[in-house]
């Protein structure tokens, strides 16, 4: 076994340094001509490979941006990573060039798992571009507000699910989420946290997590991809097996529910179902084609969304441990608005600033893809003097633009009066759209994202008062928060108290489930 491991990290390293030098080759006269953007040394040939960072990514790269600049990189085998730390940058490059910018690195290992299908890593063509037009004319912000009446129903079910089991908030939370995504895509109700698309989509989250450099060695030595199985921690085979049966179950079975639903007249309305009526009308080839592009961008949407805003959530519960003067000033808003004698509404929102910023502040403070999916550049291009090569990875450390203490004092404290102007009104921040990513590849279901994000957080301080766990004698228990995360930033378990704030607001929340009932 030891020889077979030599023998197995001997082949490794002799195809990284083969790598390293065809990357090397390709581009040494441009190299020759300019630098690439500043950043730490390398090691020869190859470069960052052995200390680019695994975990909270967004950290380092925000130290490294302290050091050389709003724009840097590093290599890994001779592949060009740049790093955007500045808004100015991302929207110079990722925005004012999307024409080059807006591609993606491809990624073996979601070749091995064939996830060609999955919307926000497929490359800059045709597929993408009739996928983004379904996308915008369904989630453009005027569209959404037909769904408000789903997810106020959402919220409330949340609302009877936390006041039931509060020590099951984690779940229920991500519950909510699927239940949010798999009704508007689908018209499907997921009933319970083991419903198997929910487990299906949790694993899909999991190895999501292959799309940053450095993850998974396979994208960085493509040749692993013939690795037999039977070479242990080398081979990608089960690993992407598993992603093939995940990825054809998120393809198969909802779209297999629709379809069975529009032929018997019983399917619920969903986009599914408006574009298959639309798909209809069309006949042969383009029929083929479209359904191909609804079934893989729509399995996109749902297994893309179902982790984002349940991650935000779970960081406001932990928010107002944390910031309970913050809860007791958003709870006074909503009882001068509601009177304490109803749940709060869409219709409300525009005389609950402060819940805009604190909704507005939990997504700068806590981003749930603190740098979101890396963009790739079709050609060479020249910014401030520096080469960025054909075929570079381009990174938007959104984190760290949102957590810059210029723009943001005292970033790493909670403070929704960010947003506020003097006379208390709400003031929107253009800057905070980075949470969503730049350009092209922004991120389609922004306003969906908002809407949800706005009604949980006001029902949720309507009716319950969120504090630290307690012991035996009722004194607080201090609770340590810690992440975990690769491209996503995840906060782990922890517990908190979740009770109604007095009778009259669980008589709301039981109320309010039975209409939804």
């Amino acid at each position: 076994m030891h020889f077979v491991s030599l023998i197995t990290l001997l082949d490794v390293l002799a195809v990284a340094t083969f790598v390293a030098l065809v990357h090397a080759f390709s581009h040494r006269r441009q190299w020759s001509r300019l630098p690439c953007p500043p950043g730490p040394r390398g090691l020869p040939i190859i470069g960052h490979f052995l200390t680019f960072p695994k975990n909270f990514v967004w950290l380092t790269f925000t130290e490294w941006g302290q050091k050389y600049g709003d724009i840097m990189s590093v290599k890994i085998l001779g592949q060009v990573i740049v790093i955007l730390n500045s808004p100015k940058a991302a929207k110079d490059l990722l925005e004012k060039r999307g024409n080059i910018y807006s591609d993606r690195h491809l990624m073996p290992f979601y070749q091995m798992m064939g996830w060609e299908w999955f919307h926000p890593t497929t490359p800059y063509g045709d597929y993408w571009r009739e996928g983004r037009k379904l996308l915008d004319r369904n989630l453009r912000a005027s569209a959404v507000a037909q769904y408000r009446p789903m997810q106020l129903a959402k919220t409330h079910d949340l609302l009877y699910r936390l006041l039931s089991d509060p020590g099951s908030f984690h779940h229920h939370i991500e519950l909510y989420q699927a239940r949010l995504l798999m009704s508007l895509v689908y018209g499907y109700d997921v009933k319970s946290y083991n419903d198997h698309l929910l487990v299906v989509a949790r694993k899909m989250a999991e190895l999501g997590s292959a799309v940053l450099p450095g993850t998974v060695l396979v994208n960085e030595i493509p040749l692993l991809k013939h690795i037999p199985a039977w070479i242990p921690g080398l081979s990608y085979k089960p690993a992407a097996q598993a992603g093939f049966d995940a990825g054809q179950d998120v393809l198969r079975y909802p779209m297999e529910y629709v379809k069975d639903g529009f032929k018997n007249g019983t399917a619920r309305s969903s986009l599914a179902l408006e574009n298959l009526q639309l798909i209809e009308k069309m006949q042969g080839p383009q029929k083929e084609n479209a359904e191909a592009i609804l079934t893989g961008v729509l399995g996109s949407m749902y297994t893309a969304g179902s982790d984002s805003t349940a991650l935000t959530i779970i960081a406001f519960f932990r928010i107002l441990v944390l910031y309970p003067e913050v809860q007791k000033r958003a709870q006074k808003e909503i009882d001068i608005v509601t009177g304490g004698l109803r749940l709060p509404d869409y219709t409300d929102r525009p005389r609950l600033p402060y819940i805009d910023a604190l909704c507005r502040e939990v997504m700068r403070w806590s981003m749930a893809t603190p740098v979101g999916v890396p963009h790739a550049t079709t050609q060479d291009d020249v910014y401030e003097g520096y080469l960025i090569p054909k075929g570079a990875i381009v990174i938007a450390n959104a984190w760290g633009m949102l957590h810059d203490p210029t723009a943001y004092p005292e970033p790493f404290s909670f403070k929704p009066d960010r947003f506020l102007d003097a006379d208390g009104s709400f003031r929107d921040d253009p800057l905070l759209t980075s949470a969503f990513g730049f350009g092209r590849r922004v991120c389609p279901a922004r306003h969906f994202v908002d809407s949800s994000l706005f009604i949980s957080v006001s029902c949720i301080l309507c009716v319950f008062h969120v504090g630290p766990p307690k012991d035996e004698l009722g004194h607080d228990i201090p609770v340590a928060f810690k992440d975990s995360g690769t491209n996503s930033s995840r906060p782990l378990g922890f517990r908190c108290t979740i009770v109604p704030r007095d009778d009259r607001a669980k008589e709301l929340i039981v109320t309010a489930n039975m209409a939804v009932a």
